[in-house]
């Protein structure tokens, strides 16, 4: 008899062996099929793989094995997210340098990748802490500084007074680093930035064209740009020639607006804080405190009378400024009008500090709101607002805007949300930025032959800022212009700048002489792009305006890089997410040495659909386990005879091998479409395991039986092959064929045997199911009523009665209507 045992351990060994002698997945542009770019988030090499990679990257594996059997050229790469300060903090704790600690990390998890049968081209391999990657990026930069898109200024930031670093708004929690969990403190220093708001509108209208994105990512990025109308307004500032500039969505509001509120490092609030103590400390405490906006959203209002005084731009009446811990400078003009009334923050601050509240707003024409107990945020009819009153609230921006105009105090205006993106970052392991200072010529880019700036790699941090800021040897340079002494910049990109163009760079991975080459229009944009949705936003909105960018550049000719989005769910034990921090992490590569990448593979892919959150389940995993024997079982016992010939008709076969082939092509059927048009890979294991149980009751009988059993055993081990590709490899092998089932195409349904030649209906007696029959598919209405009316079942609820109505429903059912 044939090998019976199955030992997943040694199989995947030889199969993985096999793919890399043969290089089955290094891929080429020069093919006549269909390109199809399959890429997965690439990981950051932490040093060991957990459930969230393991589920994201079988995900994109499964696709990828599929969309090959449809016969395309397939391109799965892999890389390394490597810069950032994980990997300092790792290295200091440790007493190595970074770059040791990244790229150790790199080949352990280089090989759990392996280990999971991963169908990568590894040619294409990029890390983005190789200066042969970030060489490009840095490139790019200086074109970008050349075309006016790049730009340095003195900026308001979250400082980490631990980690000695800017951290983003999202990496504030409750006021505190994410990483070190210090107080953030308010610094201003110098940033550089891009002109990400250049592409604002573009970037929100193109939204509309990516159709195979969820709708639930496209709205948080639309949100996130944050397009609006409303009016930019000026209030005269009193005893001055200038005045106070505020921008509003709300100018229906604008009569009810009893203070100006301003941000605490507004020049206005610096300026006043010189004869103002009260003032200055305030001041003082705003700079200890976060920026992020969800931390702004729940703290305390607070603020302090900075003494300046405006008018009111329709009614002249004078209105106080007060400086407030909730007004950002860095968004809009650092100024907004409040309206206490209508706004909750506001009204929440006009409480604290006993100032006016003017209702302005109605549900109906003069019948002002309530707003004893909170705000009144909704729009509705103007009241309190002199000529103005009785105007819709749409309709009062139109007509504010005209009254202003005259004044030369107000126009309309389109804004957005969206702020330029702020792309330094004061730590060490990162892509340098290529600038250079010059006292006599300023700020230059660094000429493209001293291109890569490198990063010392030798370098061990000790925490107390960057080490590149104290390293001579780094910091010290002629200026390319001049030639005099320069020094460069010291800080380095954000790593989003590296995350987001990675995908076009596997393309033209092996150039050495370009950013990107033809092969980047060859494949982009992406066809399946496979992440988390914790990325939707800034993430996939800064590689998005990065494409563009290197569109504009020339580099690309395409407007988007990813066609189609699946954003995963989370992994869950015991209802939580899986994490180091809770101690409730599950060893990917413990399951594997016990259970085999397969049996891993396929739980992940039944446990849930890919978007909503897996509950691991280590009965799940057995199950997945003690199914795959089953399928091997089954191969093995088929074959102990010898293989043949599969059926490839149903002509001439008896009722029950009728009934598998059209079992069999049904669930091809289906789980072909559930695979490829709906992505529902559970649906499809399970209709696979369905599949196996009728397989299972099969009797063979003769050789058309046994032609019927070799279609049906081929069949499930082509469709289990995206999920289980090492035992799928082997079961082909067992089945009678040679080479590769990753080269087999995926098989054909047979329509001819989803026709049925029997199909079964109920019968109902009085309305109640009484028995079940089997007619030809093709039988008149008298043939069904004898049957009915034959089954033995039936017989003993309509014998000795008088039949009054028969009633045939095609396909479905008989009901024989009796009395008696």
């Amino acid at each position: 008899m044939a090998e019976v045992q199955y030992n997943p351990q040694q199989l995947e060994t030889e199969i993985q062996k096999t793919w890399d002698e043969n290089q089955t997945f290094v891929v080429n542009e020069d093919s006549d099929k269909e390109k199809y770019y399959c890429l997965s988030m690439f990981p950051y090499p932490s040093g060991k793989l957990h459930m969230g990679h393991v589920r994201n990257y079988t995900i994109g594996d499964v696709i990828s094995r599929f969309q090959r059997m449809q016969g395309k050229n397939v391109l799965q790469p892999m890389g390394w997210d490597a810069f950032g300060l994980p990997a300092e903090n790792a290295a200091m704790a440790n007493q190595v340098a970074p770059a040791k600690w990244t790229y150790e990390n790199i080949d352990y998890m280089r090989n759990q990748l392996k280990s999971m049968g991963l169908a990568y081209d590894w040619t294409r391999e990029v890390a983005t802490c190789h200066p042969e990657y970030y060489r490009w990026e840095q490139w790019l930069f200086t074109k970008l500084m050349e075309k006016g898109l790049v730009y340095r200024k003195l900026s308001v930031v979250n400082w980490d007074p631990v980690d000695m670093t800017v951290l983003a708004n999202e990496q504030v929690i409750d006021g505190k680093g994410w990483r070190s969990g210090a107080p953030v403190e308010r610094k201003e220093i110098a940033q550089w930035f891009l002109r990400i708001t250049d592409y604002a509108e573009e970037l929100l209208q193109d939204l509309d064209k990516l159709d195979g994105w969820p709708e639930q990512v496209k709205t948080m990025q639309k949100n996130w740009i944050g397009k609006s109308t409303g009016l930019q307004i000026s209030f005269p500032i009193k005893d001055q020639d200038t005045t106070l500039d505020v921008y509003t969505t709300r100018p229906d509001t604008l009569m009810g607006v009893t203070y100006v509120a301003i941000a605490a490092d507004h020049p206005l609030a610096k300026k006043a804080a010189v004869n103002n103590e009260p003032l200055a400390a305030f001041i003082e405490e705003c700079s200890h405190i976060s920026t992020a906006e969800a931390d702004m959203e729940t703290m305390d209002k607070k603020g302090v009378d900075t003494g300046i005084r405006v008018e009111h731009p329709i009614t002249g009446e004078t209105v106080p400024v007060w400086a407030a811990n909730f007004v950002l400078m860095g968004y809009g003009t650092g100024a907004v009008m409040s309206v206490p009334a209508h706004d909750q923050r506001d009204y929440e601050f006009a409480k604290a500090y006993d100032l006016p509240i003017k209702v302005v707003i109605g549900t109906e024409a003069g019948v002002p709101a309530d707003v004893s107990e909170q705000a009144f945020t909704e729009k509705g009819i103007l009241v309190n607002s002199a000529q103005f009153d009785g105007l819709k609230s749409k309709q009062a921006l139109h007509e504010m805007a005209k009254v202003l105009g005259e004044k030369n105090l107000g126009e309309k205006q389109t804004n957005y949300r969206l702020r330029d993106w702020g792309i330094s970052r004061q730590r060490y392991w990162g892509c340098p930025i290529p600038v250079i200072y010059c006292p006599a010529c300023g700020a230059l880019p660094v000429p493209e032959e001293q291109l890569p700036v490198k990063l010392p790699e030798d370098v061990v941090p000790d925490g107390s800022g960057s080490p590149l800021a104290k390293m001579d040897s780094f910091k010290n340079c002629d200026c390319p212009q001049c030639g005099g002494r320069a020094t460069r910049e010291t800080d380095t990109f954000d790593t989003f700048f590296e995350s987001s163009w990675y995908h076009a760079r596997y393309t033209s991975k092996d150039n050495s002489e370009a950013m990107l080459d033809e092969r980047a229009d060859y494949w982009a944009p992406v066809d399946q792009y496979i992440g988390g949705i914790e990325h939707a936003i800034l993430h996939l909105l800064y590689a998005r305006f990065f494409h563009k960018l290197m569109r504009d550049q020339g580099l690309v000719k395409s407007d988007e890089p990813f066609k189609n989005l699946l954003t995963q769910g989370m992994v869950l034990l015991d209802g939580s997410k899986m994490s180091k921090s809770k101690g409730n992490t599950v060893d990917p590569q413990g399951l594997i040495e016990k259970f085999g990448a397969d049996t891993v593979r396929l739980f992940i892919m039944f446990a849930a659909p890919p978007e909503q959150s897996l509950e691991w389940s280590d009965k799940g995993v057995e199950g997945a386990f003690r199914f795959l024997n089953r399928v091997w079982r089954q191969v093995y016992a088929h074959i102990e005879n010898g293989t043949v010939a599969m059926a490839t008709s149903s002509e001439g076969l008896d009722k029950a091998a009728k009934a598998m082939r059209l079992k069999l092509h049904e669930t091809l059927q289906k789980v072909g479409d559930d695979m490829g048009r709906r992505q529902t890979f559970n649906t499809a294991i399970a209709a696979c395991m369905e599949l196996m149980n009728e397989i299972s009751k099969f009797e063979v009988n003769s050789d058309a039986d046994k032609a019927v059993m070799q279609e049906a055993l081929q069949v499930l081990v082509l469709m289990l092959s995206p999920m289980t590709p090492h035992i799928a490899q082997r079961l082909w092998e067992a089945l009678g064929h040679q080479g590769l089932v990753v080269d087999v195409n995926w098989p054909e349904v047979d329509e001819s045997a989803l026709v049925k030649s029997e199909i079964e209906l109920m019968v109902q007696v009085n309305g109640k199911l009484r028995g079940k029959i089997e007619v030809a598919a093709n039988a008149d209405k008298d043939s069904i009523l004898a049957a009915a009316k034959a089954d033995e079942a039936v017989q003993k609820f309509i014998d000795g009665k008088e039949i009054v109505k028969e009633i045939v429903v095609p396909g479905r059912l008989v009901n024989l209507v009796v009395k008696g």
